[in-house]
């Protein structure tokens, strides 16, 4: 018998949270640089600018995909609470990660 954290499901549970506490902590910095906007936006250009190397390009696309996955992962939650239980759910997790790679991987080739 698998241990219980070797369980798809428990993955899909840590994902969740772990994109969760990761979109979490990028909020403060996006709000902060937003605000160069309103403030400085000679700083906000400043930041553009950077923001066209290809690791923030990296990063962002890593953004989009916690996003997603996040996204689905609720959903997957949703599902577990209102639906009745049913074995393909291992599949719809799958599923919902490799959505969630999808949009992420579409956004990734439009920024390239």
């Amino acid at each position: 018998m698998r241990p219980a954290r070797a369980h798809p499901l428990w993955l899909a549970f840590v994902l969740h949270r772990v994109s969760g506490l990761a979109l979490a902590l990028f909020l403060p910095v996006h709000f902060w640089v937003l605000s160069y906007a309103l403030t400085t936006p000679e700083k906000l250009n400043e930041f553009l600018s950077f923001a066209e190397q290809p690791i923030v390009k990296l990063a962002e696309f890593g953004l989009v995909f916690l996003l997603a996955v996040h996204v689905f992962g609720g959903l997957r939650l949703m599902a577990m609470e209102w639906l009745p239980w049913s074995g393909p759910q291992k599949s719809l997790a799958a599923g919902a990660l490799g959505v969630a790679v999808l949009i992420s991987g579409t956004f990734l080739l439009q920024v390239v």
